[in-house]
């Protein structure tokens, strides 16, 4: 019994989440704006979001991003266009390749003029995506600050939920040695660490950035001993593919 009360959670996640895509692509069309039903292109976003390499870049993550731009949509110029570019910042994830976001990217670039949304809305989403290599937005860019804020808030959560998204991280990097993740890993967290910020909406500054910062630096410690907290800046991942997110 509690297994179909689960399939039903699901399928009802999965039918909001279609909602939330058709409302955001109608948005950033427009409202007198046509275009070709959205059904088909979130049905393919979802799928690959479920694909089985995802542990923690899952339909989960999609929502909590989702959720948290929703959160931030004050301060986006346009909430749709960031919307979008979240449904597309993971889209195409494998684990052991390093352009998951250019490739993503021009998925959406692909989709979204099929889809009907205007050239300039579609290069927005695309630039969006790209963003999130970096996570380090301009300060005049309201719609990067809002999609990073967002892709990083999991960084905020409290220690059982960071606990599990390590561990999520972990088991989708399983292909990678023990000391070639950890040295990879420290250096996503230094990366991070040495961004002039983390966040950098006002809602980010205040409610993630404090409790991002302890658990990042809680991790690094774990990892590099602390020693290793001195360094914020290392080499690239010296292991094969992408480096292991947020």
């Amino acid at each position: 019994m509690a297994d179909a009360d689960a399939d039903i959670d699901a399928l009802r996640a999965l039918r909001a989440l279609r909602v939330r895509f058709a409302r955001a692509l109608s948005g950033a069309r427009g409202a007198d704006a046509a275009g070709p039903d959205a059904a088909p292109y979130a049905a393919d976003l979802l799928a690959r979001w479920q694909e089985p390499q995802r542990h923690y870049h899952t339909v989960a993550h999609l929502t909590a991003v989702l959720d948290h731009v929703d959160v931030l949509a004050e301060y986006a110029a346009d909430p749709d266009v960031v919307r979008l570019a979240a449904w597309f910042h993971d889209a195409v994830y494998r684990p052991e390749r390093s352009e998951n976001e250019e490739r993503s990217a021009r998925l959406a670039e692909r989709a979204l003029r099929e889809a009907g949304l205007p050239d300039a809305k579609t290069a927005e989403v695309a630039r969006l995506v790209r963003l999130t290599v970096t996570h380090d937005p301009a300060d005049d860019d309201r719609d990067g600050q809002v999609l990073c804020d967002a892709d990083l808030a999991i960084l905020a959560a409290p220690p059982a939920g960071y606990a599990a998204y390590t561990a999520a991280v972990r088991r989708e990097y399983h292909f990678v040695p023990d000391h070639a993740f950890r040295t990879g890993r420290a250096a996503v967290l230094r990366q991070l660490l040495g961004l002039p910020r983390l966040f950098r909406t006002p809602h980010g500054q205040r409610e993630w950035a404090a409790a991002a910062r302890h658990n990042l630096t809680g991790e690094l410690a774990e990892l590099t001993g602390p020693a290793g907290l001195t360094e914020l800046t290392d080499p690239e991942m010296p292991s094969p593919g992408g480096s292991p997110a947020p």
